[in-house]
């Protein structure tokens, strides 16, 4: 709870108090006929009065302003125009000597309007938080590299390869490469992972992750205005222009229903007033009326549960570009995955040895073979073997073969299968969905190694939960026919299409646009980089791993921080909830008020119960809204 909210919370607490013990008082003792007289009247009028001013003091002032920058029909407009109308009407009976009413039910009004606002900056703030998160990767400050000096200075005065260093518990200001030093960073803002991700020389810094165990020092690759925490704080600080339908609607809806509402409250105390004389009951009822028309429940709510869903998707990493996106999101049935770094893994790992018994040895002797090499294949060979690899080979690589390592009398061939034809070595050939690597030792063959890219553990499991909510999911993939097959089969896709080159899956992705239903949504996943076209051409596009990709960030309308697609069934779950929340506090807002204003109408129903018609269901509405921002539950990864 904030200070101003606090401090408003105790004005409402003060105000109630005061009001129950006048109104309390007022029932047992009559105030009006303390003093008698035909100025009786005025002593409760002064303590309802006081009651009145310090409850609703900045609601006469904010209807006043924005009377005076034409602003006219709000929601202000209509708590002071029915309050002091309340208050006019009492002074009227009191003169008259007629039964006083009127005082308290003002007092009333706006009283749990106060109440109704408070709730929602409480449930504005609630959500706020879950964004405010984001907010803190904001860096402060710089410290670039001068020499032997380090100044302080500005992000945004640091250029394009000066050094900056970064000390224990200090955020990273801008993305580059490390030059100095190995840390551990905290990426819990940007990804919602709370492991740390470890650094060393060479390695790739982000902007806003915080520096947790030593000193480093980094080498500027992006300037501050086109780093990841400028493009992702101006993504969060321009959700909220991005409007859904249901937002536009009630925007649109508002600025003529409550014109037309004033209109129709003061023909209801006009001509039945001029009919039956008895003007008194009729302009307390059209009081009535002006009070439940009130569209704060529809005004208030409705932005609040999209910003509620915005905020709920923020706190696990999930940013969406604005509440249309969110609303659309809700009703997405066809999601298109790219393959690699989107379903797999996007690196390469020995998922096969053969024969097994020997798993040991031909791991060694290929991972003395490849230990030079930087190729993706090499380094998986080197990582399953997991042990320190035996020096003083000589390695000589043999074009579209493969490498040969020598210690003296001691030889190694290690490759395709060209390798051991060149060296007439009588090996066995083997089949998979990977690349095959074949070892040989002393001329004699030891065996074979499959390397394949490696689907992820929570793939499986999301594509399930897609399927089983009645979604297509379909993959697009340059790989060839055996391999995609294979991945579709393995995770449960209904869909997929083989050796495609970057152009055809745009191809592909206007082909499925053209072919849908008018209400069906595509969404589009890739990794950001190269499939920026394709993210960008689909209803939604969702780019996976954001974290360092400019094409992501600026390209998709949904980016997962996080490389983990469990964050697409997330984000599909508290979108549909968001909606449902937007649909149930539409039709209660719209029935509620509606049944009241026809009961005020008729007189069958009293200002007490047309404060419950608004402020009530505003509260109601709200406290609805907020449960769009619960804890949600990822599903645990499969292995």
């Amino acid at each position: 709870m904030t200070r101003r909210q606090k401090k408003n919370l105790i004005r409402i607490l003060v105000a109630l108090g005061a009001f129950l013990a006048i109104f309390i008082t007022d029932k047992v003792i009559a105030l009006d006929s303390v003093f008698g007289g035909a100025y009786g009247w005025l002593f409760p009028f002064a303590l309802y009065l006081a009651v009145y001013i310090v409850i609703g003091y900045d609601v006469l002032w904010k209807a006043v302003r924005n009377i005076a920058h034409g602003q006219v029909f709000d929601e202000n407009f209509l708590m002071c125009v029915a309050t002091i109308g309340a208050f006019a009407l009492a002074i009227y009976r009191g003169v008259a000597g007629l039964e006083i009413e009127g005082f308290d039910e003002a007092c009333a009004v706006l009283l749990f309007y106060q109440v109704g606002e408070w709730f929602q900056s409480y449930a504005t703030g609630k959500s706020r938080k879950s964004i405010s998160s984001l907010m803190d990767i904001r860096p402060d400050y710089a410290n670039i590299k001068r020499g032997d000096n380090v100044e302080t200075v500005d992000p945004s005065e640091v250029q394009v390869g000066d050094i900056i260093v970064v000390n224990p518990g200090e955020k990273v200001p801008l993305d580059g490469i490390v030059v100095k030093g190995a840390t551990a960073l905290d990426t819990k803002a940007l990804t919602g992972e709370s492991l740390p991700r470890d650094v060393a020389e060479g390695g790739e810094v982000i902007s806003g992750c915080v520096n947790l165990t030593s000193q480093i020092e980094v080498r500027v690759t992006k300037e501050f205005y086109d780093s990841t925490v400028s493009k992702i704080l101006d993504l969060v600080e321009n959700a909220s222009s991005q409007k859904s339908k249901a937002e536009n609607f009630i925007t649109k809806f508002a600025k003529y229903y409550t014109p037309a509402v004033v209109s129709v409250a003061l023909l209801l105390a006009v001509i039945p007033g001029l009919v039956t004389s008895d003007w008194s009951t009729w302009v307390y009822r059209a009081l009535s009326f002006l009070v439940v028309s009130c569209p704060c429940a529809l005004v208030i709510s409705i932005p609040l549960s999209f910003f509620a869903g915005i905020g709920a998707a923020s706190r696990y990493g999930i940013l969406v570009k604005g509440s249309n996106y969110l609303e659309k999101f809700s009703k997405a049935n066809a999601f298109v995955f790219d393959k690699t770094g989107t379903l797999t893994k996007g690196n390469f790992a020995v998922t096969e040895v053969s024969p097994e018994s020997e798993k040991d040895k031909i791991l060694r002797l290929a991972a003395i073979a490849e230990q030079d090499s930087n190729h993706p294949i090499a380094r998986s060979i080197v990582a399953a073997y997991g042990r320190d690899v035996p020096s003083g080979y000589t390695l000589t690589n043999v074009a579209g073969a493969g490498v040969v390592a020598t210690n003296g009398d001691d030889k190694i061939l290690c490759g395709n299968d060209k390798l051991m034809k060149q060296n007439n070595i009588d090996y066995v050939m083997q089949d998979g969905l990977g690349t095959i690597v074949y070892v040989a030792h002393n001329g004699e063959f030891v065996g074979s190694l499959l390397i394949a890219d490696e689907i992820k553990d929570e793939s499986k499991k999301v594509i399930g939960e897609l399927n089983g909510m009645g979604c297509k999911t379909v993959m697009l993939t340059g790989d060839n026919e055996a391999i995609a097959r294979s991945v579709a089969d393995e995770i449960g896709l209904t869909g997929y299409k083989a050796s495609l080159l970057p152009q055809n899956k745009v191809e592909e992705v206007e082909h499925m646009l053209a072919a849908k239903d008018k209400n069906d949504v595509l969404c589009f996943v890739g990794d950001g980089i190269n499939d920026a076209p394709v993210l960008m051409r689909s209803d939604i596009g969702i780019a996976m791993g954001g974290v360092g990709s400019d094409a992501a960030i600026e390209a998709s309308d949904i980016v997962l921080m996080k490389d983990d697609l469990r964050g697409i069934s997330l984000a599909k779950r508290i979108a549909k909830k968001t909606m449902a929340i937007v649909l149930e506090n539409i039709w209660f807002s719209l029935i509620v008020k509606l049944a009241i204003l026809i009961l005020s109408a008729f007189g069958i129903a009293n200002m007490w119960i047309a404060v419950f018609g608004d402020v009530g269901v505003a509260v109601l509405a709200i406290l609805n809204a907020i449960r769009v921002n619960t804890k949600y539950v990822k599903e645990p990864k499969t292995n």
